[in-house]
């Protein structure tokens, strides 16, 4: 792999419905691009708005010429696209003491399930025959890389595509998000790459970083009914499921144990009519509060890798914090104050030894 360019780009460009635009690039003050585990990422763009026109001055963008809803808003630094999607919302600022400012708003392409709300069953079916099903209700390409368990009926109750969809991947412990024109599904394992190494006082500038019990279990049951056997349905997890994750460090659930002793948690509204559905969502379910156990918040220098779904290795922060963290989500900020740089979140399950 090549290596990366020696000076990076300090002031992203921007292009509407496909064209570069110097009139945006060079009138934006500030930017924000917001993403997630969750899926749909979305844009905020403040733009100067007051300049000359023609042989006065007067407003810059009124006319929806440039920024007019619908449009597509694209975000690069340098050659890399940090945001596509379309203008959703536009909002005037006019402070005081200062020129006025409009506000782009925009998300990605999830902005189509998110507004398409249904109430419908699925009878006999995957959890991926209903992601391939959904994408390709909104001219989506899907990417599966999960199947789960074969289901007599999922019912989508006055739910977006989105929201069912984020239930369905969250009972998997699968991840959600758009590349393009297609929609992935794919567990976390699937994602991921070379991790990026950040070292505190170099390319992290400042972090905090929290192990937090509050939120662990020593174990997980998960209780339904199985209509076809007329018989209860009871799967417990434990740590066991996060132990590949841990890289020697201790998990939230062990840690708990030691400290405060068994604390064990049900979940008994999910209503699994299968033990290998009951089993799936409880193993989703613990997995998803072990990997809290630690929780990050840094900022550092923007890379073209840090994005969700990468791993950074963490260096500097001591033997506790060290190592390996998923990030869960990412905000990259431009302001003419602090230039271009990259809010992280991260997670991970296991807590480092100490030296």
């Amino acid at each position: 792999m090549a290596d990366p360019p020696a000076l990076q780009p300090s002031r992203p460009t921007l292009a509407v419905d496909g064209t570069d635009s110097s009139t945006l690039t060079g009138g934006l003050l500030r930017l924000r691009v917001r993403s997630d585990v969750h899926g749909l990422s979305n844009l905020e763009a403040e733009f100067g708005n007051w300049g000359p026109k023609g042989d006065a001055s007067d407003f810059i963008f009124f006319d929806r010429a440039l920024l007019d809803f619908g449009k597509e808003l694209k975000v690069k630094l340098g050659t890399t696209t940090l945001f596509t999607g379309k203008i959703t919302g536009l909002e005037a600022r006019f402070p005081q003491g200062n020129s006025p400012s409009l506000v782009a708003l925009a998300e990605d392409r999830f902005q189509d399930l998110r507004m398409t709300r249904r109430t419908r069953t699925f009878a006999d079916v995957s959890d991926s025959d209903v992601f391939s099903q959904i994408a390709g209700d909104h001219g989506l390409t899907p990417s599966v890389g999960v199947s789960g368990p074969t289901h007599k009926v999922l019912a989508q109750v006055n739910q977006s595509d989105l929201a069912f969809l984020r239930e369905r991947a969250r009972a998997l412990d699968a991840e959600l998000w758009i590349s393009d024109s297609t929609m992935n599904v794919q567990p976390r394992s699937s994602r991921g790459g070379t991790p990026v190494k950040l070292t505190y006082g170099k390319e992290l500038r400042e972090l905090r970083v929290l192990a937090d019990l509050a939120g662990q279990t020593t174990a997980l049951e998960v209780t339904g009914w199985d209509v076809s056997g007329k018989q209860a349905l009871k799967e417990e997890v434990t740590d066991s499921v996060v132990s590949s994750e841990l890289a020697g460090g201790d998990s939230g659930p062990s840690i708990l144990k030691t400290a405060f002793g068994e604390r064990k948690d049900a979940l008994a509204n999910a209503v699994p009519q299968t033990s290998a559905e009951a089993h799936a969502r409880a193993e989703a379910l613990l997995k998803r509060r072990a990997r809290r156990f630690l929780v990050g918040h840094g900022t550092a220098e923007t890379k073209p890798e840090l994005v969700v779904g990468a791993t950074v290795t963490l260096a500097g922060v001591g033997p506790l914090f060290n190592g390996d963290f998923y990030i869960a989500a990412t905000e990259v900020a431009f302001d003419g104050s602090g230039g271009m740089r990259t809010e992280l979140e991260l997670e991970r399950a296991g807590l480092g030894k100490a030296a």
